[in-house]
């Protein structure tokens, strides 16, 4: 058996409200569920990006929870990379500098595609790529 796709992906943030404000307003992605101070989830295409305030995750579910998901979680800066098709790349390049956002790294990949990094208010690593950089045609 082989996972067909990624479902979810999470990021953890030490100001879920400036997160949230980066990815709904600055990304676009809607706000689809949230717990102040625990966790902020958004939409993205046919997946979910998952914000987490890392001090929380670490907590145990209370017994009576009707959610038992076990404590999880990661400290400092992590990666996610959204796809993003050639002729898309110079739009988000402009659109985040409108928003003040600093394209940290631009990159032309030797088996095709390209990819712009950047940082959210968190410190995370985000990129925009082709999907042409792992060999997805698209």
């Amino acid at each position: 058996m082989t996972p067909t796709g990624i479902l979810e992906a999470a990021l953890y943030v030490d100001d879920l409200e400036e997160a949230e404000r980066f990815y709904s307003t600055v990304l676009g992605l809607p706000v689809i569920s949230k717990v102040d101070g625990r966790h902020v989830f958004l939409r993205c295409g046919a997946g979910v990006v998952l914000l987490f305030n890392p001090d929380r995750t670490v907590e145990p579910p209370a017994p009576e929870s009707r959610f038992p998901v076990p404590p999880h979680g990661a400290k400092g800066e992590g990666h996610l990379c959204f796809r993003a098709e050639e002729t898309e790349i110079d739009d988000w390049k402009r659109h985040l500098g409108e928003h003040g956002v600093e394209i940290e790294s631009e990159f032309t990949w030797p088996e095709g595609g390209r990819s712009i990094y950047f940082r959210d208010p968190a410190g995370n690593s985000i990129e925009f790529a082709n999907p042409r950089i792992w060999g997805i045609a698209g």
